[in-house]
């Protein structure tokens, strides 16, 4: 299956800070049979990520799309806002999963503003933006995602064949 992780980042766009995170996600989709086909930096800004996200699920090629930042508190933390619309389905109960496991950890895992969802026949997943953030709650879905990916492709048991 083909994955593109997008990182969301001001400083990583801009060259202040290293994208840990998205490098993080990257290797570990690689290390559970996930293509990593593309990985991308844009601004923390509504339209540059609505274009990536658009650009990348239009053929269906790509079977997931993970983003990491923006899910946060902060005035430029706008991912939920620029992914929601273009979602078909919302999947609540990923995000869900993702805080739970994240409270393990910390309380902070409560503010995580992070979503899932489906635009055609890409499943996308918003993530935060710290690298341990975005790696536990990639962590947390990791093993569902193909049957998520399987489903969404119509691949059930219950599906009818034509012909």
């Amino acid at each position: 299956m083909k994955a593109a992780v997008i990182t969301i980042s001001d400083g990583c766009y801009h060259k202040k800070r290293e994208d840990t995170s998205g490098r993080k996600l990257s290797q570990m989709l690689t290390e559970n049979q996930w293509e990593v086909v593309s990985t991308h930096i844009v601004p923390d800004e509504l339209s540059r990520i609505q274009e990536q996200v658009l650009e990348l699920s239009q053929d269906g090629e790509i079977d997931l799309i993970v983003t990491t930042g923006g899910t946060g508190l902060a005035p430029r933390d706008v991912t939920p806002e620029a992914i929601r619309p273009l979602l078909e389905k919302e999947i609540s109960g990923l995000p869900e999963l993702m805080r739970l496991r994240g409270l393990e950890s910390t309380d902070f895992a409560a503010l995580s503003r992070s979503l899932a969802g489906t635009r055609g026949e890409t499943l996308i997943l918003s993530l935060p933006g710290s690298p341990k953030g975005a790696a536990q709650s990639l962590q947390a879905v990791l093993k569902i995602l193909p049957h998520a990916v399987d489903i969404l492709h119509g691949h059930t048991e219950h599906s009818r064949k034509t012909g």
